[in-house]
């Protein structure tokens, strides 16, 4: 048994996962090009035993899809920001589904947080300079007539531990 996989700080554990699917997932989480003879290598199963096991996890949903990790600095994108937007008050609902649906279409737009607090949503952008933040806050954030006030914060450094699948 690999000692990194049962000795992770925050081991995955959900209702329904036995070790042998918990190992499959973390492992998974951090590669998910992983060959299906390495992930069966990698947890000592057989590779049907494998491909049965990720089958299950994906019909389930547990797993919910698999991604490309971009890297945004190539792309030429490689200031990232995040930035807190808070709704005006009065229709409420009507303003945070027409919000939600003009931001996340942004193609500057990473993620979109709809998120309870002081801020309604957090907005993840990848742009090239610090006037392409300026522009995207004032041509797409506050020019929207829902939008009561931003909140700015430039990201220095980024870690990801695992991606998250859509609440739904």
């Amino acid at each position: 048994m690999d000692a990194k996989i049962t000795d992770s700080p925050n081991p995955v554990r959900a209702v329904g996962l036995d070790d042998l699917d918990q190992r499959i997932v973390e492992l998974l989480s951090r590669d998910g090009r992983m060959t299906n003879a390495e992930l069966a290598a990698a947890v000592g199963v057989a590779p049907s035993t494998a491909h049965t096991r990720t089958r299950s996890l994906l019909d389930r949903g547990v797993i919910a899809g698999f991604h490309a990790s971009l890297d945004q600095q190539a792309l030429g994108r490689g200031l990232q920001a995040v930035i807190g937007v808070t709704l005006r008050g009065g229709s409420r609902h009507d303003s945070i589904t027409a919000f939600a649906e003009t931001i996340r279409a942004l193609p500057q737009v990473i993620q979109v947080f709809f998120v309870g607090g002081t801020d309604d949503f957090l907005v993840h952008i990848a742009v090239a300079t610090t006037a392409d933040v300026r522009d995207f806050v004032v041509n797409h954030i506050s020019a929207q007539a829902s939008v009561a006030t931003t909140r700015t914060s430039i990201i220095f450094d980024y870690h990801r531990n695992a991606v998250a699948a859509s609440f739904g």
